[in-house]
């Protein structure tokens, strides 16, 4: 018998928001996913010693894939979204390989993580590939191909300006404005 060759599909996909917040107390910075309707930036509170602060949120979704052929789940929970490389910062090692992956003709994709832990500990190469597999299988790949890199690879997020993926007009009815840096 032959392994499935699986044929993805998203399950449980959930809308919200990426929500940034910073402590300047101890410079730290750290995400989380909030299904909040808006979630309010400036909202302070104190944890510890830390003194953290709603900076910034950008629109996303999270999900899980399963096989329409064998049923098989991956879940992604540590994934709070794709986010698309602006090449905002030439010396970033993601700029670096969204360049090398271009003149291949395959386009970058980043499964954003958790901050601080996806730094440490990135989304395992295993569900990068399907994540790849997933895109590539609805795609004429003889043209173009996507790549789904790690979080880890960009060097100074305060400075990133990538663009979160979601739906247009997922959560709200203005056109998107000239793109900015996160902080």
């Amino acid at each position: 018998m032959s392994e499935c060759q699986h044929q993805w599909k998203m399950a449980n996909i959930r809308f919200g928001f990426v929500v940034f917040e910073k402590c300047f107390h101890c410079e730290g910075l750290r995400t989380y996913f909030s299904r909040e309707t808006n979630p309010i930036l400036g909202d302070r509170y104190v944890e510890g010693d830390c003194h953290w602060t709603r900076m910034e949120n950008a629109q996303s979704f999270q999900f899980d894939l399963e096989c329409g052929e064998c049923g098989r789940r991956e879940k992604f929970d540590d994934l709070m979204g794709l986010m698309h490389c602006t090449g905002c910062i030439p010396e970033c090692e993601l700029d670096v390989q969204r360049q090398r992956y271009e003149e291949q003709r395959t386009f970058v994709i980043v499964a954003f993580g958790f901050l601080p832990e996806t730094l440490a500990d990135p989304i395992p190469q295993r569900k990068l590939d399907i994540l790849t597999d997933y895109f590539n299988q609805r795609r004429d790949t003889s043209r173009s191909r996507i790549k789904v890199l790690p979080t880890n690879l960009i060097i100074d997020f305060p400075r990133c300006k990538g663009d979160f993926l979601h739906d247009v007009d997922m959560l709200s009815q203005d056109a998107p404005g000239e793109r900015r840096s996160l902080f």
